[in-house]
């Protein structure tokens, strides 16, 4: 066998070098990814641990230290977070937006672009309410001392 007839035989196909790469070090090379610019941004608030009785005990006993798990602790919590909201939304002159059952938040985000004159920045604050099973307090009274109480209720089923 001459020469490069041994060559030929015993040539690689490169990929011995590629071996001890990582996929992260290859992909690097070889692809991109470019964001050109993002429409819109959601918060959705889930949080698996309060989706039971349990994780609700939990979150008002341990990490908010009350005695008695109630919904009506909830409520200081809820219109905090909406007051802060609507501060930097007053504060940056930026319309909030309360959409409505039916109302598709594309067609609202169309109308605000066409009248957003800038080249990047917030055009809107939008408030959807989604409906979904929540736990709740009722008052009741006690049948022997007619005293009020809270009681806990789970949601109803969907």
């Amino acid at each position: 066998m001459g020469q490069n007839a041994f060559k030929r035989h015993n040539r690689t196909t490169g990929a011995g070098g590629m071996i001890p790469q990582s996929v992260a070090k290859i992909l690097a090379h070889h692809v991109k990814l470019a964001v050109e610019g993002i429409d819109r941004m959601y918060l959705n608030v889930y949080v698996p641990r309060l989706q039971t009785e349990q994780g609700i005990v939990w979150f008002f006993r341990e990490h908010r230290g009350q005695p008695l798990p109630s919904a009506a602790l909830m409520s200081p919590i809820s219109r905090r977070f909406v007051t802060a909201l609507e501060a930097f939304a007053a504060k940056h002159g930026l319309p909030l937006v309360q959409f409505h059952k039916g109302q598709r938040k594309d067609d609202v985000m169309a109308e605000h672009l066409r009248e957003f004159d800038k080249d990047e920045g917030v055009m809107f604050i939008g408030k959807a309410q989604e409906k979904t099973p929540v736990f709740r307090t009722e008052k009741r009274r006690s049948p022997r001392t007619g005293q009020p109480y809270p009681w806990t209720c789970a949601p109803p089923p969907w």
